[in-house]
């Protein structure tokens, strides 16, 4: 299992870099997995990237006090407001899609509107 978490570990560390450069993909989500997935399979690899100079903080944030950044909240929520106009003016949805969407946004955004902010 050791070497499962150590891929699985990786894998989310290369998905996290690559949502760092995305818009459309979150990147500290994926590195908190690869955290976890480090923590069982590699302390080594789990201290690097707690340490990290751009990713270890928000992932400190997290494990410590279960908080996200104000940064980061008003970027997320932002961002997915912006997601839900374009779905909104590009797409046209019947009222029924466009509730199920708005719902599968609020969930999430109330999440991360109630944690601490640092």
């Amino acid at each position: 299992m050791r070497y499962v978490f150590l891929c699985l570990g990786w894998f989310f560390v290369a998905l996290g870099v690559i949502g760092a450069f995305l818009p459309v993909l979150p990147t500290t989500p994926f590195l908190l997995l690869a955290v976890a997935c480090f923590a069982r399979s590699s302390p080594k690899l789990e201290a690097w990237l707690m340490e990290h100079k751009t990713f270890g903080p928000p992932l400190k944030n997290w494990r410590e006090r279960g908080a996200i950044s104000r940064r980061a909240k008003i970027m997320a929520i932002s961002l997915m407001t912006l997601s839900y106009a374009g779905f909104w003016f590009g797409s046209h949805p019947t009222a029924w899609l466009a509730i199920l969407v708005a719902a599968c946004m609020i969930g999430p955004a109330i999440f991360m509107l109630t944690r601490p902010s640092n």
